[in-house]
């Protein structure tokens, strides 16, 4: 079980590395993609887990699989609402 939790924790950082070279960061610090990548990657795999009713095991290619998948959508969507959150505001005259 314990292997399989560090095999998906394995698949978020790694994920999350590629996806942070893919997306623009702006300033973002990528340990934070990480950590992201790593978080959902491990939610993702926990979660397939439990709908296919398949036990945590180091050998669950499938886990594996949706925990890669979902490391990088959530990367993806982190990077991208951190993006529009600091962009900058156009400055709007007032007469």
């Amino acid at each position: 079980m314990l292997i399989g939790i560090f095999g998906w924790l394995f698949v978020g950082l790694l994920a999350g590395f590629i996806a942070s070279k893919f997306v623009d960061l702006r300033g973002d610090e990528p340990g934070l993609g990480f950590t992201v990548g790593a978080a959902s990657a491990i939610a993702g795999g926990w979660l397939f887990c439990a709908i296919s009713g398949r036990p945590v095991s180091a050998l669950n290619v499938w886990s594996l699989v949706v925990a890669a998948w979902t490391a990088i959508i959530a990367v993806v969507i982190w990077h991208a609402a951190r993006r529009r959150c600091t962009a900058p505001v156009k400055a709007r005259r007032v007469w």
